[in-house]
């Protein structure tokens, strides 16, 4: 039982971290990639569809993204949606596909984006704090209804506490990597 709960916790953790690393792909980098456009959608037909649902969307160097929909009479409904979603560069409709040319990022664009990168480590850490809290009620109640002894309980705990300091520990490399990496010219 108390295996179960700290594998499930451990299970959880790192979706927490599996999570962060995919809002990862949305912050801007040196090099641009699709991913910026991820959080991008469009009302196609009734329903807000990703970019690449309704086209293709591929990065033909480091500062160029070329979206082409597979109709043309959802042009403008791209234009718009890409202009709402202030994703760093201004999108150029020439009538068969729309043109995204992301300048060299500044100093400071550099530090926004390990600033929106802190705040996703952040919330990570939240999130393993939860994970932690909501285990540690398990074991608690557990011993409460002395199905385990407190010594049993104090030792889950400890277990918990040690995946919890493993899964901060990592997201604490990653930060740090992805910090070097973002602010690297």
């Amino acid at each position: 039982m108390l295996d179960e709960i700290n594998s499930e916790c451990e299970t959880k953790m790192q979706g927490s971290i599996d999570h962060m690393l995919r809002d990862f792909k949305t912050l801007r980098t040196g090099k641009i990639t699709t991913s910026v456009l991820d959080n991008i959608k469009i009302d196609y037909y009734g329903t807000m569809t990703a970019l690449d649902q309704v086209g293709s969307v591929i990065a033909s160097d480091a500062t160029t993204i070329i979206v082409n929909p597979w109709e043309k009479n959802l042009l403008a409904d791209i234009e718009s949606a890409i202009s709402k979603g202030n994703v760093g560069a201004t999108p150029t409709n020439d009538g068969d596909l729309i043109k995204l040319f992301f300048p060299a990022m500044t100093v400071e664009q550099r530090k926004e984006s390990v600033k929106q990168m802190k705040s996703m480590g952040e919330n990570a850490k939240v999130s393993l704090r939860n994970d932690r809290k909501f285990s540690n009620d398990k074991i608690k109640k557990l011993e409460k209804e002395k199905e385990i002894t407190p010594d049993e309980s104090k030792a889950a705990q400890d277990a918990i506490q040690k995946t919890t300091d493993k899964h901060s520990a990592a997201i604490e490399k990653i930060l740090k990597d992805k910090e070097i990496s973002i602010l690297k010219v």
